[in-house]
C-alpha cells in the first residue's frame, strides 16, 4: 500500500516520457550527453554488460532507454529499420543546437529553416535509428495565421 505522501508522479518527471530502445544504449548515453547535452540521472546495469533501463535529463525533460532484448522482441529502430515516432525538442537555439549533434554524429535530414508555423525548425536522425525534430519558437501566430500561412504555400 502507498504512502498519502508518495507522488503519483515523481519530481522532475512530466505525464509524458520517452522511453527508447537502442542497440548499444551505453554508446547512446554518451551520444545524447554530447549531442542534447543529456545529464545521466542513473542508469541500472543489465547482464553482459547491458543497459537495463537508464535515465536521461534534457532540457527539463526526461528521457528513458534501454538496450536491446531479442529474446523479449525489444527491437530499436536500426534492427527493424525505422522508426514512426519522431521526438520534438524545443531548444533556445536551434542553429547551435543542430550543429552541436550533427557534430556529435547525427544525420542531418531537413537544415534548420523558418516554419510557417513560428518556429524554426529542423530534423535529424541520432546513430541508434531514432528520429529527432529541433525548434526553436521564433514568432508567436495565431491558429488563424498558421493555417493562412499554410493555405499560401499550395
Amino acid at each position: 500500500m502507498s504512502s498519502s505522501t508518495v507522488k503519483p508522479i515523481p519530481d522532475g518527471m512530466h505525464s509524458l516520457t520517452p522511453y527508447l530502445i537502442c542497440a548499444n544504449a551505453a554508446e547512446a548515453v554518451a551520444f545524447y550527453a554530447k549531442a542534447f547535452n543529456a545529464v545521466e540521472q542513473f542508469r541500472l546495469p543489465g547482464p553482459n554488460g547491458k543497459v537495463m533501463h537508464a535515465c536521461l535529463k534534457i532540457g527539463d525533460s526526461m528521457l528513458m532507454l534501454t538496450d536491446e532484448w531479442p529474446e523479449h522482441q525489444v527491437f530499436g529502430p536500426l534492427t527493424i529499420k525505422g522508426t514512426p515516432v519522431t521526438i520534438h525538442h524545443y531548444v533556445e537555439d536551434i542553429d547551435a543546437s543542430f550543429k552541436q549533434a550533427v557534430d556529435a554524429g547525427a544525420t542531418v535530414m531537413m537544415p534548420p529553416t523558418d516554419m510557417f508555423w513560428g518556429d524554426r525548425y529542423a530534423q535529424l536522425t541520432d546513430p541508434f535509428g531514432h528520429r529527432w525534430s529541433l525548434a526553436t519558437h521564433i514568432k508567436d501566430l495565431s491558429v488563424e495565421q498558421i493555417q493562412q500561412a499554410m493555405a499560401s504555400m499550395k
